[in-house]
């Protein structure tokens, strides 16, 4: 289950997730409005090392190299 990061187009406020799949509706925990995810910070591969030339978007992503 990942941990990911959203972002409430409301309200603004920016808040971590715990998951089931990466798919999954969630809600802004401060006035409930259905969060986008929110795609900042460094990403990593399986290996654990960063992956180059990452967008996190995974459904526009050629894979990581």
């Amino acid at each position: 289950m990942p941990i990911l990061q959203y972002v409430c187009p409301k309200c603004g406020k920016k808040f971590e997730e715990l998951v089931k799949k990466f798919d999954c509706p969630v809600s802004c925990p401060d006035c409930g409005e259905a969060a986008r995810r929110d795609y900042c910070g460094e990403m990593y591969s399986s290996t654990g090392k960063p992956a180059k030339k990452c967008s996190g978007n995974c459904k526009t992503c050629g894979g990581c190299r």
